[in-house]
């Protein structure tokens, strides 16, 4: 966004899907969106559960803001029945080998219903040409999907709904298994959202020490992610400080991705959630 020339302001999320929270999303607009022209609105659709994205599309109208939807965690994921892209004028999906649609390198895709901005993409991506070769309209990129990460993922796209379905039993699975204890809060599920788990993040007090405790017991966890936004050296200029995004910083504190992929079995979840209780039950 930056290197187009923009600039980039950041909106707390909400604590219970860590995805960004429409109602500071409006306040932030009442305040700035003329002072600073906003444009455009990106929610991140995180973990494979997209951002509340009805409400986040009544405010992009209310604005008059286009959405660009960053889907690159949120392969099959749904909000009341709608595919990301819907609610937005640009979808962005990411097919890095280790999202749930993975192909054998780096490689992604643009979803749009708007023919001016396909016709935009599809020439930035390929040196700036719409039609003739060697004839460039604009200054554009070299960007395209080579033809072995698309044979991959012509391949792995039969597969990816029944994938998706055992992502969503386990993750089912593993929440009824987790100790019922105050230190640890599961994952919410909710009515209208079909979230297609991309990671299994729960919130953890003691995080890190959990971490290690489990490490010993050779069970591989993952922090996603350690460093807010805001806090990153790239991001110095803006002056954001500590405390700036709270709900931000207490997850980037307690968040942690148990071991999680389609094939996992039941067994394996149980070993976890019994070391998880263990670890406090010993704390």
């Amino acid at each position: 966004m930056t290197l187009s020339g923009a600039q980039v302001d950041f909106i707390d999320v909400k604590l219970d899907t860590s995805t960004i929270d429409p109602v500071k999303l409006e306040a932030y607009l009442e305040r700035y969106s003329k002072e600073r022209n906003v444009k455009a609105v990106i929610p991140v659709h995180l973990y494979g559960r997209m951002a509340d994205m009805e409400e986040i599309g009544e405010i992009a109208k209310k604005f008059e803001l286009k959405i660009i939807e960053d889907s690159a965690q949120a392969h099959g994921a749904k909000y009341n029945s709608h595919a990301p892209g819907f609610y937005g004028d640009i979808a962005t999906f990411s097919f890095y080998p280790g999202k749930n649609l993975g192909a054998f390198g780096d490689a992604g895709a643009i979803v749009t219903n708007d023919h001016r901005l396909q016709a935009k993409c599809k020439s930035l991506v390929d040196h700036g040409r719409l039609g003739k070769k060697y004839e460039h309209d604009i200054e554009g990129g070299n960007m395209r999907l080579d033809t072995i990460q698309a044979a991959v993922l012509r391949i792995k796209l039969k597969y990816l709904s029944e994938w998706t379905r055992l992502r969503v039993e386990k993750a089912t699975y593993y929440v009824e298994q987790l100790p019922k204890i105050e230190a640890v809060t599961p994952p919410v599920i909710n009515d209208g959202i079909y979230q297609t788990w991309h990671l299994f993040v729960i919130k953890a007090h003691q995080r890190d020490e959990l971490q290690h405790y489990l490490k010993q017991h050779n069970i591989s966890t993952g922090i996603h992610y350690p460093i807010p936004l805001h806090l990153q050296p790239a991001y110095h200029y803006k002056g954001y400080s500590k405390g700036d995004f709270p709900v931000t910083e207490e997850l980037s504190s307690t968040i942690l991705s148990l071991p999680f992929w389609p094939e996992i079995t039941k067994a394996a979840i149980n070993q976890v959630c019994n070391t998880v209780e263990e670890f406090y039950r010993n704390a």
